[in-house]
């Protein structure tokens, strides 16, 4: 199949992917440079072509907030830095099935159960492993999400018993480039997290890997994490734009906003579409502080096919109504592939609670999923 415009770059590089071609680092650069409104049309064509014309949405529980012993210069959530957060040990189980049928009500097609710590250690905190198992039970047993998990650093024996308990995707973002990565973090490499991915994908589990923008990378960085996450196999590659919190070393060093533009934002999806032509490329946290409501269609007509809806680990989200609007400006429809959820629903808790036959308010129950950030 043969992609034709004015644009010799972009039309050799869309014609290749379209034949089943991997793309490699000497195109992702050459793509990064060409004009963003040429590059966004080529990689909506792509996405187009491999994909099927939804967005899907995930949700996601701050299942234990903050104290975390990591430095991470993006992390509001780091016992190294005075953010002011509110913390908490892990949630009881049956607080995380009620933020799942909050998800699930609301469209989520995915429910991810997040820690911040370097690892939910089994064998170090055996109640709290405990707990994370109970908590994937119900909500494996009681709604029909995909439950995924990001848990930090794992064992092989970790990842095998998460596999075995039905955890579908595993993520653990690269964040960054190699080169860029000790810029950020001090606490770990990012051979570490490679590692964990490696592990979590020899023991059966899809991996969800990606990069937050905005921390003072360069464009070729934004392309290395790219070929990085590549040569590691993912099918979800989650795109935050950092939302400085005050406290956090990139906050006071970036002075509170993040280091990229509008076009640089959708002109990186772009980029990751073609050289990640069958992944989900999903916008995650901080899309809301980086882009204006009118704006935030313009990586789905990029390429983008997913979407984090609701609150993030530490910062408030949009309401699910919102994101049903962005999805359909963008000329897309939700996946209701594991969640036949009712839009309209949605958009009527909009204007008030949803109650019950008893008149008790249905979202009431569910407010544990209050939760929390995806840039850390």
């Amino acid at each position: 199949m043969v992609y034709e415009t004015a644009n010799r770059v972009i039309d050799e590089a869309v014609t290749r992917v379209l034949d089943g071609e991997s793309l490699d680092r000497t195109d992702g650069l050459a793509l990064i440079a060409q004009p963003v409104d040429e590059l966004a049309a080529a990689a909506d064509y792509v996405r187009a072509q491999f994909g099927d014309g939804t967005v899907d949405a995930c949700s996601i529980v701050n299942a234990k907030a903050g104290n975390c012993a990591e430095d991470c210069g993006f992390c509001a959530q780091s016992v190294h830095f005075d953010t002011g957060i509110d913390t908490h040990d892990f949630l009881e189980p049956e607080e995380i099935l009620e933020a799942a049928k909050r998800a699930e009500r609301d469209g989520a097609q995915r429910f991810g159960i997040v820690v911040a710590e370097k690892g939910v250690s089994k064998e170090n905190r055996p109640e709290e492993w405990r707990d994370v198992i109970r908590a994937i039970r119900l909500v494996r047993d009681e709604t029909d999400v995909e439950i995924d998990a990001s848990l930090g650093i794992l064992t092989e024996d970790e990842a095998e018993t998460l596999a075995e308990e039905g955890i579908n995707h595993y993520n653990h973002n690269v964040e960054t480039s190699p080169r860029f990565f000790p810029e950020i973090v001090d606490t770990h490499s990012f051979e570490d997290r490679v590692k964990t991915l490696e592990i979590a994908k020899n023991a059966g589990m899809d991996l969800c890997a990606g990069v937050i923008l905005g921390m003072g990378e360069t464009p070729t960085d934004r392309v290395e994490a790219a070929i990085a996450l590549q040569e590691i196999g993912i099918s979800s590659l989650p795109v935050n734009v950092l939302n400085p919190v005050p406290g956090t070393p990139l906050a006071e060093r970036l002075g509170g906003s993040a280091d990229i533009s509008t076009a640089e934002i959708v002109k990186t999806v772009a980029v990751y579409r073609l050289l990640h032509p069958t992944a989900r490329v999903r916008l995650t946290g901080g899309r809301e502080a980086n882009l204006e409501p009118d704006e935030q269609h313009l990586p789905l007509e990029a390429g983008a096919d997913g979407l984090l809806t609701g609150d993030y680990l530490t910062t408030g989200g949009q309401s699910p109504d919102e994101d049903l609007e962005i999805i359909e400006r963008a000329g897309m429809r939700p996946n209701m592939d594991a969640n036949e959820f009712d839009p309209d629903a949605v958009r009527t808790r909009a204007d008030g609670p949803v109650r019950d036959r008893d008149g008790a308010d249905i979202d009431a129950a569910a407010e544990p999923n209050a939760a929390t950030d995806r840039t850390d």
